[in-house]
């Protein structure tokens, strides 16, 4: 099995969205020993936004230059990690009712026509099947999957996009009121795991 785990949390020292993704790794190598992890810090890996040179090097027709090639390199490298990747395990806080920008840019750098998905004439299609995502969201206030949830309903939408529609989410939300219930419910949803 090979594990990708990715954590956008600006906070190196005490995340608590990645310290239960650290327990999700634990409990998928408890259960595969031979399993591979690669982590990926979106907040920490030097990720750019997408800009005019790249636009031009996703959307050229014919062959690309080897500067368009350049500017498509850290993209590359992440779809090559997303493709490789048997399951993912992705840790978000929601800042200001969203997904932190360093998330964002991830997402913007591997959805890739084409590569990740495509355009059928049934609409949009996700290349990357038969991969299982657990998503760990943290929040003070914010309630995964009301109305303003704006962080779990688009990772879920967007991994759908591009074609991973098995997806676990573990609920760190409202800890500013429910501290102890979340994080004990999150604690055995994750202990019941299985693969």
């Amino acid at each position: 099995m090979n594990i990708l785990n990715i954590n956008s949390s600006s906070n190196r020292i005490d995340s608590i969205s990645e310290s239960y993704s650290t327990k999700i790794l634990e409990q998928l190598q408890n259960l595969n020993p031979d399993a591979t992890v690669v982590k990926r810090y979106t907040t920490y890996s030097d990720l750019p936004f997408l800009n005019q040179d790249m636009l031009g090097a996703l959307f050229v027709k014919g062959e690309r230059t080897p500067e368009q090639e350049k500017f498509l390199e850290k993209s590359n490298q992440l779809v090559k990690e997303l493709k490789e990747a048997d399951t993912l395990v992705i840790s978000t806080p929601i800042y200001n009712f969203g997904i932190p920008a360093s998330l964002k840019a991830y997402f913007d750098l591997v959805a890739r026509a084409g590569v990740t998905f495509r355009y059928t004439e049934n609409g949009p299609e996700g290349l990357l099947k038969n991969k299982k995502a657990y998503v760990v969201v943290s929040s003070g206030g914010t309630e995964i999957g009301s109305d303003i949830d704006f962080a779990g309903k688009y990772i879920k939408h967007f991994l759908a996009f591009i074609g991973i529609t098995n997806v676990e989410i573990v609920k760190l939300d409202q800890l500013m009121f429910k501290n102890k219930e979340k994080l004990e419910a999150a604690d055995a949803q994750i202990e019941i795991i299985e693969a």
